[in-house]
């Protein structure tokens, strides 16, 4: 029995989806990552219950933080992007997490940077908050390893190829480093879109982009590039026409996320297909109905999509183009998964 619904909705279900690769098909995944962060600094002393935790989130992290904070008796306060949506913000609302949304703007680039303005300005009038730093602290990389531990256990010993997106860094970069820390032959694909500085996609743009959580227009530190092995670029159109064929062939109702890492991996299995593919859907589809599956009969045939095979990020071009990582001109740089840093390492309690 679970002492409270976000340790139950932390657990992901591993589902077989045609043409053969796995889904971890999480209700949110960030769960891991909120969950484990909170209860370390308690257990550290640096928090105490009624303090408050602060960080800015686009939609999906508020929630996993809200429910933390609810488990652990914390306040609560999001900084958020405009595409937090009325559902979330009732949630919020009723769990006792209070929202400040950023004025709203076209532009990614300034709705990240007025809400990390923001937190600077509410840590200076309220010293004692707790700045969580999803972006910066590897502390959120403590919680991946119980995924990593299920994917061992439900996963036969073998090549394995993880796909996922790279949002912040510390999902697809802490699993694959603690699957590498216990023996396994990883490789690991991030899917990111364009637009995005993480992997030097920013000077690529799509109007259409803003798909939530795998890309950034500021760098991130818990972004560890040397973990990566193939970066795949998608735009809207495709991660919509990749999450409605994922929907239609297998039943999973997951986020656009999720739809351009299928794309991904069905790739990448045409590439080799010795290998066992498994990809993250780390959210549902409930905040895209409106954005993205209400146009599903515009979904594009996947058998007509392919990637553009690139060598260096110049040629990047929309709709979707992959590239092996690090590209040559960086390829002396090692790719070995270094150790995770230690928790806390980057965390400071103002920006």
């Amino acid at each position: 029995m679970h002492q409270h619904i976000a340790e139950a909705l932390k657990e992901p279900d591993v589902v077989a989806v045609p043409p053969g690769v796995l889904c971890l098909r999480f209700e949110s995944m960030k769960l891991y990552s909120a969950l484990r962060a909170v209860r370390h600094l308690l257990e550290r002393g640096e928090v105490e219950p009624g303090d408050t935790l602060v960080d800015s989130s686009s939609g999906m992290y508020a929630q996993a933080l809200a429910l933390a904070c609810h488990r652990y008796g914390l306040n609560c306060h999001i900084v958020g992007s405009t595409t937090v949506d009325h559902a979330l913000r009732i949630q919020l609302e009723i769990l006792g997490a209070t929202l400040e949304q950023v004025r709203s703007s076209n532009d990614l680039r300034l709705d990240q940077n007025l809400r990390v303005q923001r937190i600077s300005q509410l840590l200076q009038e309220n010293p004692s908050y707790h700045w969580m730093q999803q972006y910066h602290d590897s502390i959120h990389y403590l919680g991946y390893s119980d995924i990593a531990d299920l994917i061992n256990k439900e996963v036969p010993d073998v090549p394995l190829t993880l796909v996922g997106a790279v949002g912040t860094g510390a999902s697809t970069g802490a699993i694959a480093t603690y699957l590498r820390e216990s023996g396994r032959a990883l490789r690991l694909v991030g899917v990111q879109p364009f637009g995005s500085v993480t992997f030097g996609a920013e000077h690529v743009a799509d109007p259409d982009m803003i798909i939530a959580g795998i890309g950034s227009s500021i760098p991130f530190r818990n972004v560890r590039h040397d973990l990566y092995d193939r970066i795949h670029w998608l735009n809207f159109d495709y991660a919509m026409s990749g999450a409605v064929h994922l929907l239609r062939a297998s039943g999973i109702f997951a986020g656009l996320s999720s739809g351009a890492a299928y794309l991904a991996t069905l790739s990448e299995l045409e590439r080799d297909s010795s290998r066992t593919y498994v990809f993250l859907a780390a959210d549902t589809g409930h905040r895209y109905v409106e954005s993205a599956y209400a146009r599903h009969a515009h979904a594009v045939n996947l058998e007509s999509l392919r990637a553009h095979e690139v060598g260096t990020q110049a040629g990047l071009e929309p709709p979707w183009s992959s590239m092996d990582w690090p590209p040559p001109a960086h390829a002396s740089q090692s790719t070995t998964a270094r150790p995770l840093p230690p928790s806390g390492a980057f965390h400071s309690s103002h920006p």
